[in-house]
C-alpha cells in the first residue's frame, strides 16, 4: 500500500496520509498524546525503526499476491479454483483489520497495547506460512492442496493481525509535527518492500516449486524487522478511560462500517463507486499480472515438462514480471512523493489530478488486452505504468474526504472523517473481490490466457468509468447537498457516538494493503 496526502488547509486537522486499518483512539484527556509510548520526544530515526515492519509485511503481500494462484495450480488445482482461493484476502482483510484494531486499542497488557499483538501475529504468521508452503513436504503428492488451500486463509488472518497494530504504534509515539515526515518514511518502506518482494521472485526460475524456501526467507525478514521494532519501542500499560466502556463489542468497528454507509453525502457515494471500480483494475495487475506475463505474453506453461520450450517461456515470463515489478517500485516512490507535493503545494482541484491518472489505468489495461500480444518489452512498460492509478488511489480520495469533513466542521455540521476513510478501505476489498470472482467465472469456460485478456478488457472499462466518475468529485460539496445529506439526525448522532465512545478526533494511517492488498 502507498501513501495518501491531504490538501494544505486540512493537513493540520487530519493526521492520516497513508490509508490505515482503522481509526486510532487517542489517550484520555488527562494523558498526553503518545504517553503510552514514552513522554520523550522521539527522534525520527527511532520512529523509522518502529516503522520497519512495514518493509517485511510489504515483502510478504507483494510476493503472495501474484504467486498464490500459481502455487495452488502447482499443487493440482484448476485455474478457476486456484483463483477462487484468492478470495481469502479481501474477505479476511475486511473483517480482521477492524477487529484487531479494536482489540489493540482496548488491550491492557502490561507489555503495552501494540507489541504483544504484533509479536503474536508474527509467531502465528510463521506457523501458518510454514504449513501453507511446506504442504508438499508434509503430505503425499496430490494431497498437499488440502492443507495449503485452507492454510492460505489462516495466513491472511495472521498477516492482518501482524500489520494492524504497528502503524498505530508509530502513530502513538510520533508527535503532531512528525506525522507528515513519517508518512514519507512509510512511502519509502513500502517501495523498498515491493522491490525486495519482486526481487525474491528472481531467486528461482520457478518460484512455486521452491515456495517453502522463499516463504521461510520472507518470514526471516519479518522476524528481523519486528525484532528491531521490539528493541526500540517503549510502551506503558494502557489504562482505559471511562469512555472505554467494557460493554463495547470488538465487532463494533465492523458493524459500524456497514451501518455508516447510510446518510452520507451523495458525492461520497460517487467516490465509493470510483474506488471499487479502480481497484478492480488495480487488482488485475497486482494479483494476476504474473500469470498474464507467463501465459498470455510469453505463452509459457507452468505444468510443462522441465526443460521444454513451454516451461522455458514460463520462466522467462516470471523473470520479466519480476523485473517490471522492480522498476514499478521505483515509479511508486516517485509518483507517491510527487502526488504529495502536488496536493500540498498547489491548488489544482483533486478531481483534475485523479481522473487523468485513472484514465491512464484504463489505457494501459486496453493496451494489455489488444496491443501487447507477445512483446515482453511492451508488457513490462504496461506493468510499470500501471502503478499510476494505484499511487493516485492511495492518496487523492483520502484527501478529498479530509477536505469535505473539514468543511462540514467549519459549518457546524457533523463530520465522519474516520468512518468515511474506513469505508474507502472497504471499497478496496470489494474491488479486489469482484476482480477475483470475474476471473474465476471466465476460467470456467475459457483457458487461462484468454480469460486474462478478457479480464483486462473489463478492467479497462471499469477504470474508464472510474475516471469519468472522478470528474464529479468536487473539492467543495454543493450547498444543497450539504443541508440535504449530512444533516440527517441519525448520522449526526452516530458521529457524536463515535467521538464520545471511541474518542476519535484524528485519523491516522490506514492499511491495504493490502489490503492486501
Amino acid at each position: 500500500m502507498a501513501s495518501s496526502e491531504v490538501a494544505p488547509k486540512v493537513l493540520g486537522e487530519v493526521e492520516a496520509v497513508l490509508p490505515s486499518e482503522r481509526p486510532r483512539d487517542i489517550a484520555p484527556p488527562e494523558v498526553e498524546k503518545g504517553a503510552e509510548c514514552s513522554k520523550e520526544v522521539w527522534p525520527l530515526w527511532k520512529l523509522t525503526l518502529l516503522a520497519l515492519p512495514q518493509v517485511g509485511v510489504q515483502v510478504m503481500w507483494c510476493f503472495l499476491g501474484p504467486n498464490s494462484a500459481p502455487y495452488m495450480k502447482h499443487l493440482g488445482a484448476s485455474n478457476s479454483l486456484a483463483t477462487l482461493n484468492n478470495t481469502a484476502g479481501p474477505v479476511v482483510g475486511f473483517i480482521t483489520g477492524p477487529l484487531v484494531g479494536a482489540w489493540s486499542d482496548r488491550s491492557t497488557n502490561r507489555w503495552g497495547r501494540r507489541r504483544p499483538i504484533i509479536v503474536g501475529g508474527l509467531v502465528s504468521t510463521i506457523v501458518a506460512g510454514f504449513f501453507w508452503s511446506a504442504s508438499t513436504l508434509l503430505l503425499p503428492e496430490g494431497s498437499a492442496i488440502w492443507l495449503s488451500a485452507p492454510m492460505y486463509w489462516v495466513l491472511d488472518v495472521t498477516i492482518n493481525v501482524l500489520q494492524t497494530p504497528f502503524r498505530a504504534l508509530v502513530s502513538d509515539c510520533a508527535s503532531d509535527s512528525q506525522q507528515l515526515p513519517m508518512q514519507v518514511v512509510f512511502v519509502f518502506m513500502m517501495a523498498i518492500g515491493n522491490f525486495v518482494g519482486y526481487s525474491m521472485m528472481q531467486i528461482y526460475t520457478e518460484p512455486t516449486a521452491h515456495m517453502f524456501e522463499l516463504m521461510m526467507m520472507i518470514c526471516g525478514i519479518n522476524v528481523v524487522c519486528v525484532g528491531i521494532q521490539s528493541l526500540v519501542a517503549k510502551e506503558k500499560q494502557h489504562v482505559q478511560s471511562t469512555a472505554d466502556d467494557s460493554k463495547r463489542s470488538c465487532c463494533g468497528p465492523v458493524m459500524s462500517s456497514f451501518g455508516s454507509v447510510k446518510g452520507q453525502p451523495k458525492v461520497f457515494y460517487v467516490l465509493i463507486a470510483v474506488q471499487c471500480l479502480i481497484w478492480f483494475e488495480i487488482n488485475s495487475w497486482n494479483g494476476y499480472g504474473q500469470q498474464w506475463f507467463t501465459s498470455s505474453v510469453y505463452e509459457g506453461d507452468q505444468q510443462a515438462p522441465q526443460g521444454s520450450e513451454a516451461q522455458i517461456h514460463f520462466a522467462e515470463g516470471v523473470a520479466a514480471f519480476a523485473t517490471a515489478g522492480q522498476l514499478r517500485s521505483g515509479v511508486q516512490l516517485v509518483l507517491s512523493l510527487s502526488i504529495m507535493a502536488l496536493l500540498l503545494y498547489t491548488t489544482i482541484p483533486h478531481r483534475f489530478l485523479y481522473a487523468p491518472m485513472l484514465y491512464v489505468g484504463a489505457a494501459i489495461s486496453f493496451l494489455a488486452s489488444f496491443a501487447v500480444q507477445h512483446s515482453g518489452a511492451f508488457a513490462m512498460f504496461c506493468m510499470v505504468v500501471s502503478m499510476v492509478p494505484e499511487a493516485a488511489t492511495f492518496a487523492i480520495p483520502y484527501g478529498l474526504v479530509a477536505i469535505w469533513n473539514k468543511s462540514a466542521e467549519e459549518q457546524g455540521r457533523p463530520a465522519s472523517t474516520a468512518m468515511q476513510m474506513a469505508l474507502l478501505n472497504c471499497c478496496i476489498t470489494v474491488g479486489q473481490q469482484l476482480n477475483t470472482l470475474v476471473l474465476a467465472l471466465l476460467e470456467t469456460s475459457l483457458d487461462l490466457s484468454h480469460s486474462l485478456i478478457v479480464m483486462f478488457v473489463i478492467a479497462g472499462v471499469a477504470a474508464a468509468i472510474a475516471g469519468t466518475g472522478a470528474l464529479f468529485l468536487k473539492d467543495v460539496e454543493d450547498s444543497k447537498e450539504k443541508s440535504q445529506d449530512v444533516g440527517v439526525d441519525g448520522e449526526a448522532s452516530e458521529a457524536q457516538d463515535i467521538e464520545a465512545d471511541g474518542e476519535v478526533v484524528k485519523v491516522r494511517e490506514v492499511d491495504v494493503g493490502t489490503v492486501s492488498v
